[in-house]
């Protein structure tokens, strides 16, 4: 089974600031779980996003675009990147994504993908 894993930063937690040390364990953290999980062969694709906003929402209202600036959803919550992993379950998902320093700082979502009939 397919998880898409949204990495979710939250607003009111300190994040370490980029040049410091712990930034710097943070980002060897990281490395190290996601070497993990490629090694591992579960990652089907992952990475980081820009911020949101860079996005552009698409709507289709009587046969007309509709684009508007920045994200779909007004949220203080940043989803700040992604992974797509290939594991037996969900809680096997959920242990990979436990190895990431993310969870430490804000949310990692699991959510199964659907698998359509014909598209396996």
């Amino acid at each position: 089974m397919r998880y898409l894993c949204l990495l979710i930063g939250e607003p009111d937690v300190a994040v370490p600031v980029p040049g410091t040390a712990e930034f710097a364990r943070l980002m060897e953290d990281f490395q190290t779980a996601a070497s993990a999980m490629h090694k591992a062969g579960v990652v089907i694709d992952s990475g980081p996003l820009e911020q949101p906003s860079a996005a552009r929402t698409l709507r289709l209202r009587n046969g007309k675009q509709l684009v508007t600036d920045g994200p779909f959803a007004e949220i203080k919550e940043v989803i700040g990147g992604y992974f797509v992993l290939e594991c037996g379950s969900i809680d096997e998902a959920l242990e990979w994504m436990a190895t990431l320093p993310s969870p430490r700082y804000g949310a990692i979502e699991v959510r199964p993908l659907m698998r359509l009939p014909g598209h396996e």
